[in-house]
């Protein structure tokens, strides 16, 4: 099992930036794929980027393309999301989640962290 813990979550004005940290520990994890999703109030839990740990290959949704940005750090252990041009609609609650393969669903990640919540004012 892995454990994520999601950090960076805030209240920032349209076109603000926030980053968002993951910390990964637990079971190896090096050849997991690292996810970013998010759920607003009254709607399903979304995809909205994540990377293969040992290659660091990168998918985003279409909604974030262009604005965020997806890392990881060996060293540290830690995903990052990096979110720029922050618009109303990227208002959520963000989480972490771990998955043996990548996958845009969500029910294909097993490991997930308790989730850091996002809010953007118009």
């Amino acid at each position: 099992q892995v454990q994520l813990v999601e950090s960076g979550g805030g209240l920032v004005q349209a076109g603000g930036s926030l980053r968002l940290s993951c910390a990964v520990s637990g079971r190896t994890f090096s050849s997991y794929a690292m996810g970013w999703f998010r759920q607003a109030p009254g709607k399903e839990r979304e995809f909205v980027a994540a990377i293969i740990w040992s290659s660091g290959s990168t998918y985003y949704a279409d909604s974030v393309k262009g604005r965020f940005t997806i890392s990881r750090h060996n060293g540290k252990n830690t995903v990052a999301l990096q979110m720029n041009s922050l618009k109303p609609e990227d208002t959520a609650v963000y989480y972490c989640a771990a998955g043996r393969v990548f996958s845009w669903r969500s029910y294909d990640y097993d490991s997930w962290g308790q989730g850091t919540q996002v809010t953007v004012s118009s």
